[in-house]
């Protein structure tokens, strides 16, 4: 076992966040031979189970994924919804979905969120219809991320009013609104290309915890780790590894949004972001590996 493992964000480093899906072809043969090699390997991401089985393990199962994990050591994990939900990825492709029903939404919520979409922004974005644990809506590929930036807040706006209307305690922004019992479980949290709605206690934290808890399960864990995300919560997965006692640097591939200050490195890739840092720091690593 190679003394490394990877906690990946997956839009950004891994899936172009313009296309989402992923265009640069040694991200996969990268991947594929790092988990052949026994480096465990773990997808931490706010995306639905359903994206990250079909725009990220089935590329990697065309490039031989399979054969790689069926070699002894070999492990990969997928952790969806920030925590909310989770699967093993296999020899076999990736296994059932588990959903933490404790931080999801009741489906009337879910229903509001959804008619307010297709009556009042469909012309800007669309209802993610395959998130299981939290509330998800995201810019049309077709349209321009300015048209988005302006109305996304307004989105938000409609839904906090929305959601806190049927009793939801929710967070946004400088806004709060308490449910029945005095609680604020939920927060809207906007990204770039989205804004989910979700459990206060979901974050990349919660995944790297749960897929450490994986790795562990199933062979020794290396001492030296990185995490690799573009925004300011992917750093969250390399706090849990550094306060778990472990040695880890964060990749920041958006670094623009502001390099945050960390007991541990945090490491650019030179002027490349998003995936085509994501593939430069995958080549660095299988050169460092001597990987064929």
């Amino acid at each position: 076992m190679h003394n490394l493992g990877l906690l990946f964000d997956v839009d950004g480093p891994i899936a172009s966040p313009v296309t989402r899906t992923i265009n640069v072809r040694s991200i996969v043969t990268d991947l594929v031979a790092m988990a052949a090699a026994g480096v465990p390997i773990a997808f931490i991401t706010g995306r639905s189970g359903d994206f990250i089985r079909n725009q990220v393990v089935e590329p990697l199962c065309d490039a031989g994924l399979g054969e790689a994990l069926e070699k002894q050591g070999a492990r990969m994990f997928g952790v969806f919804e920030k925590g909310g939900a989770w699967a093993a990825i296999t020899g076999a492709g990736m296994g059932e979905v588990t959903v933490d029903e404790s931080v999801a939404f009741s489906p009337e919520a879910v229903d509001a969120v959804r008619a307010l979409v297709r009556e009042r922004f469909a012309d800007t974005m669309f209802f993610d219809e395959t998130k299981r644990a939290m509330i998800s809506v995201e810019q049309r590929t077709d349209v321009d991320a300015e048209t988005y930036k302006e109305a996304q807040p307004r989105f938000e706006s409609a839904a906090f009013d929305l959601l806190t209307g049927l009793g939801v305690g929710l967070r946004y922004g400088e806004r709060s609104t308490p449910d029945a019992s005095g609680a604020v479980p939920f927060r809207v949290d906007p990204t770039i290309i989205s804004t989910d709605i979700e459990s206060v206690l979901l974050d990349k934290d919660r995944g790297a915890q749960r897929a450490f808890e994986y790795f562990a399960a199933r062979g020794p864990l290396p001492r030296r780790w990185r995490s690799v995300g573009d925004s300011r919560s992917d750093y969250k997965m390399a706090d849990y590894v550094h306060d778990a006692g472990f040695e880890v640097a964060h990749v920041d591939v958006r670094p623009a949004d502001g390099i945050l200050d960390r007991p541990y490195d945090v490491i650019t890739i030179g002027d490349r972001i998003h995936d085509e840092a994501g593939a430069e720091f995958l080549a660095h690593w299988r050169r460092e590996l001597e990987l064929e």
